[in-house]
């Protein structure tokens, strides 16, 4: 019998730096599978075509670890309250890329959380993703309790909003598993009417094609000029669904993590991006999730935002 219990992994959790922890048991998501693959078949994934990949492991999670009996979620607060210049010729940066890649810091904590939790259940076995394997982080976030989907497609918590990054814990031990929060958006349609480029097509459906976060990073082509002048002066990602969002509006509170307290890259001159080398590139945005994008997509979303 496991010693582990879910105030351990709670403390353990903690102690790292997390602000949300919850508790799922392993089951089949047939039904949210069935919904994502509806999703692929309207292109709403747009160039992402990596999301078709592994459609197995992301239904049946044992086949990522046969002894799986349940999925420890977590949440880490990101929110930093500053505005932006309100300038012309200074691009607007998404919130989560303010400072460093937040996969660098969450890999680096859940190893540490998982090698702590191993050394009070030797036997505990794990495997860990923070968006970037073939688990379905937001849905297994739901089921832990962490929050309810909002109709912006993100997780919101009734604590901190929706500012907050996932990562899963998927393992062979159990625990006493969280209650699935209610869905809190009532008829609120915020995010929804806010959109600039119709991008939340329903509720709780994201057509990629038209959302400016894929539009200025995970895109590889050209912007249509259907968009011109609808982008509000985003250069990389966009916040404005959540912005907008009365649980933000309410209950966001500052992160305490000092990884994501510094403050780096809020905007990007325009002028200074169409000058730059990209040796000059990688210097500045070192460790940002900005680099994603590579300086030939920051330059075509610069020509774009300045034409």
């Amino acid at each position: 019998m496991s010693i582990l219990n879910n105030q351990t992994v709670i403390d353990a959790a903690r102690k790292v730096g997390f602000d949300l922890i919850g508790f799922s048991e392993f089951c089949m998501l047939a039904g949210e599978i069935e919904n994502l693959k509806k999703w692929l078949q309207k292109d709403y994934h747009a160039g992402m075509k990596y999301m078709e990949n592994n459609l197995d492991k992301k239904a049946d999670i044992s086949l990522i670890l046969p002894e799986v009996r349940s999925v420890i979620s977590l949440g880490i607060n990101y929110y930093k309250d500053d505005k932006f210049s309100g300038l012309k010729n200074k691009g607007k940066v998404s919130r989560y890329a303010w400072g460093k890649d937040y996969h660098f810091v969450i890999w680096e904590k859940i190893d540490e959380l998982i090698q702590n939790l191993k050394k009070i259940d030797a036997e505990f076995k794990a495997v860990s993703y923070v968006d970037t394997g073939p688990v379905m982080d937001k849905m297994w976030a739901v089921k832990s309790g962490l929050g309810w989907q909002g109709k912006n497609t993100n997780i919101i918590s009734k604590e901190i909003g929706s500012w907050f990054f996932i990562a899963n814990i998927l393992c062979n031990r159990t625990f006493d598993y969280s209650i699935p929060e209610t869905d809190f958006c009532g008829k609120c349609t915020a995010c929804m009417d806010a959109c600039p480029t119709g991008a939340i097509t329903e509720p709780y459906i994201i057509d990629s094609n038209r959302c400016i976060s894929y539009l200025t990073i995970e895109n590889k082509n050209d912007i249509s000029e259907k968009f011109k002048n609808k982008f509000d002066n985003w250069i990389f990602g966009c916040d404005i669904c959540q912005d907008v969002c009365p649980w933000n509006i309410k209950f966001a509170v500052e992160t305490k993590s000092p990884d994501f307290s510094k403050i780096q890259n809020k905007e990007i001159d325009l002028n200074q991006i169409m000058t730059m080398t990209n040796s000059e590139f990688k210097e500045k945005f070192f460790e940002s999730p900005i680099m994603r994008a590579k300086l030939k997509g920051l330059k075509r979303n610069g020509e774009f935002l300045s034409k």
